[in-house]
Formats: C-alpha cells, structure tokens, sequence
C-alpha cells in the first residue's frame, strides 16, 4: 500500500485530498523524526540548566503563568491540563475532520519545534492508520491559544480517557487500547501544550472546505450552463472579450467553463426573441469567478497554516531559543474561511435566483415546470426549499472573527473565533450543495420542455446520468427523496 511519509516538504492541500480519497497509511520520514528526537533532548538538556521559568513548561497557563511547578509535578501539570481542557461540547465533529485533525496534528509536531515525544507523535500516526477517531465536539474553541478544548478531546484517548470511534463502535479509550496492547503515554513536560495549542480544529474544517468548495464550484460552472440553456439563455455575456476586458482570473476561468459545457448545444445557437437575460444567467462569470478568487486565496492561506509550527511555546534547538509567542492565535484563517463561505453563499444566492426563473412560466416554459399546473403543484416548493437554504446562508455569513470575548481572566484578551468561523463555514458548503442540487433538479426537468433541440453533448450525458438516480417529473410526487438524490449526486458524482 502507498505510504504518505511524514515531513517537512510542503503538505499541498491537493495531496491532503490524495491521502484521504487513496486511504494512504501515514509514516514519519527519518528527518521527522530525527528532529523530534532532538527538539525532546534539547528540552530535557535545557530543564536541567534552565533557572528561568518557562512558561507552561516550569509554570502554569494562562492567567497562572506565574506560578512556578516542581520537576516532580511537570508531567502530572500536563496531563491536568489536557483532562481540565477537554471542554468540547455539542455536536460531534464528522470523522472526515477529525480524521485531518490527526494529519494535520501529525504535521505540524513533525517540525521539531515542539518538544514532543517521539512515541507521541508515533501514537498520533497509529490512531490515524488504524481508523481510531477520538471523540471531539463542536463546541468549545476561541480559536486563540490555539483550539483548546477541541484538540483536548481529541488527545485524552493518547493518556487512556475519554471515547473513541473504532471499527463503528464508540468506546472508552482505554478499552481500545488494551485491545491493542498499547500503554497510556506518559506526558512529559510541555506535551500538553504542544498537544492542545495549535489551529487543527479550525484549520481541518478549512481544509476541508477548500476541498469540497471547489467541488462545488465546477458543478456550480455546469448546472448554471445547463439552466442557462435550459432558460434560452445567451452565449454572448460568456464571449472571451467581456472578460479580457475585466481580467479578474476566476471570471476569465468561469467564461471558458460555460463555454465549454455548452460546445455543441443546439439551444444555445438557436436565434433567440429577448435581448438580455436577467443578472442570474448574464452574471454568472462575474459572481461565479469572484467566488473562485476568493477560494484560491483561501486556499493559499490554509495551505500556509497547515504547514506551520502554531503551538506554544516555540522551540528553535539550534538558537537555544524557547520563545512564547502567539502563532496559535487563529486569525490568519478565521477571517479567510469567512470571507470563503461569504463565496459560497454568494454562489447558493444566485443559484436560487436561477432556479426562481425557470419555474417562472416565461419563455415558454410552463409554470412550475409541470405540463398540467394547478392540479399539480409541480416544482414550486423546491424552490421555496432552495430559498429557505439562502437566507439560512446570510444568517451564517456574519462574520465571527470580527468578535472577540476576553478568557483566562484577561491575559488571553483578544481571541479570533476562528472556530466559530470554521464550522459555520461547514454548515454554509452543506447548504450550498444543497441549493445547487435544487437547481440541477429544476434545470433538468425544464431541459425536457426544449426537446426536440438538445443541450451539448457533455451535459446530456450529465442529465442522461442523472437521470438513473431523479426521473422526470410528470404529476406531483414525494419530491424530499428525489431532492436528496440530487445531493448526493453533486456529492458523489466526479465532474
């Protein structure tokens, strides 16, 4: 089986997707390790000559900083802090993000600058390779000293607590672990916060975003060319001209999309009666292109994060240097994931709007896309599904990292709720499937009501495809399961 070797070459967010879509086992490279192993004997060296406290490692947290622990206590201070910081609550967190935690965990304590144990790091990887998930919840994170009470949860079951997912099953840590034969880790100074300061809460919802977004903008570039067709839309506002002469990338990009999808349509060439078409069709370049430039920028700065050393403190061995910083804090990705699921909002808005259109009854087209309305309702209230979707969507869209509550009496005065931002962002690519779904369900039914003419060659296979899974609709059905079918579609369907 291929092995992902743990390093310090640059973890591409395309090579995360690989390692999830292949099921790649994990394995630390030589260098990881040889640099983790030197990180831990270089604090052990540095412990013994230090008079100095260092915070967290000789002192308490946060507020308590001040307080200096004896050399006897150092490994009881930080499995108390792990145990006292397990305050996730709420829902769980999916397996496919708690199973980035781990990577990106893996990742980032590979550096050698946290001064951790080998075993420990090694104990994350077999959790990894094995489908051992810890249990972590939504709930909990400020997204500053890192994702606490997250990653707390998600490190009791190294020190035989709390529950983990195995083979299907919940159960208790320390259960797992006798079944197989491993021992608890024992922690040793500064590990707890190596294991609870960091951003893998936040940023593995993020990576996972960036993944799934672009995802969602192809389907968004291909349902719109098929409703575009669908509507007896214009080519015209997707020219390469109209774009050459407003250069942004993601326009450019969505212009060449569309026309591609519907090279060969007959539809499309067909002389058309109306000038215009409304902003939903004739915007699509510049709505669905903004969309795709704000995702390569958050993209860029995800991609940063998950290949950085975000705990506290800093170790640099070769300076003899232990610096308390702030790389923990979450900002540099709270702000970037809310502007991305301001991006997919924007995309499930205009998405709506389209579909809005074709039940219309212009252009042809019947009311609510069923041959006999008023008997039959037809498609109506999907679109009040899709519309009900949106406005969800805008609620979502308020920023969390423009908040910031004060903790730790004070001395941790200024957080990023970048937590917040990271599971909304969660709920709004969930959501913008969804309407995209809706649209894809009303583009095909009213693609039914051009025939004979046919759409291009590539989106009648699309619809031809769908069709396996969502017929047309004649009378009024149960329409909820043919929604559902039409998500998991977009979901599973490669584009």
């Amino acid at each position: 089986m291929e092995v992902h070797h743990i390093s310090s070459d640059w973890l591409s967010i395309d090579r995360v997707e690989e390692i999830i879509i292949k099921g790649l086992k994990l394995e630390l490279s030589d260098s990881a390790r040889r640099k983790i192993r030197e990180c831990r004997e270089y604090l052990d060296n540095k412990m013994r000559d230090q008079k100095e406290p260092i915070y967290g490692i000789t002192t308490g947290f946060g507020s308590l900083c001040n307080i200096s622990i004896g050399s006897d206590q150092l490994s009881a201070l930080q499995k108390n802090l792990v145990m006292s910081h397990s305050c996730s609550i709420g829902e769980r967190v999916p397996s496919e993000i708690v199973k980035l935690m781990l990577l990106t965990k893996i990742q980032s304590l590979s550096y050698g600058n946290s001064g951790v144990q080998l075993q420990t790091v090694e104990r994350l990887v077999d959790f990894y390779n094995n489908d051992i998930l810890p249990l972590v919840y939504r709930q909990g994170s400020l997204g500053a000293s890192g994702d606490l009470a997250p990653l707390a949860n998600l490190s009791l079951p190294l020190i035989g607590l709390g529950e983990v997912e195995w083979h299907g099953e919940v159960m208790p840590a320390d259960r797992m672990l006798q079944q197989m034969g491993w021992e608890p880790i024992t922690l040793q100074s500064k590990e707890g916060l190596a294991l609870l300061n960091g951003t893998q809460f936040m940023s593995s919802y993020g990576v996972w975003g960036v993944i799934e977004a672009r995802k969602l903008n192809l389907w968004a570039d291909k349902i719109a060319s098929l409703s575009l067709d669908a509507f007896d839309g214009r080519i015209e506002p997707f020219f390469p001209q109209i774009q050459d002469v407003r250069p942004h990338p993601g326009q450019k990009a969505t212009g060449e999309a569309v026309r591609a999808w519907l090279e060969g349509s007959e539809l499309i060439k067909r002389p058309k009666t109306h000038v215009q078409d409304p902003y939903s069709f004739r915007c699509v370049p510049q709505v669905h292109g903004a969309a795709k430039d704000t995702l390569a920028f958050v993209a860029r700065v995800l991609e940063t994060e998950i290949n950085s050393v975000t705990d506290n403190p800093t170790i640099f061995p070769d300076e003899d240097l232990v610096i308390s910083a702030g790389n923990f804090h979450g900002e540099p990705i709270a702000m970037p994931m809310d502007f991305l699921a301001v991006a997919l909002s924007e995309l499930a808005n205009i998405s709506e709007r389209r579909t809005f259109k074709l039940i219309a009854g212009v252009r042809e087209l019947p009311s609510f896309l069923v041959a006999n309305p008023g008997v039959n309702s037809g498609f109506m209230i999907p679109q009040y599904a899709a519309a009900s979707i949106v406005s969800r969507n805008k609620g979502l869209c308020w920023p969390a990292s423009c908040d910031s509550i004060p903790s730790s009496q004070g001395q941790e005065d200024h957080v990023s709720m970048g937590s917040n931002a990271a599971t909304k962002l969660y709920e709004v690519v969930e959501n913008t499937r969804r309407v995209l779904a809706i649209e894809l369900f009303n583009a095909a039914q009213a693609l039914e009501f051009r025939r004979p003419l046919r759409t291009s060659p590539a989106l009648e296979a699309m619809v031809a495809d769908y069709r396996k899974c969502v017929p047309f609709i004649e009378n009024d059905t149960v329409m909820y399961t043919l929604i559902n079918a039409s998500v998991d579609f977009i979901r599973h369907k490669a584009i």
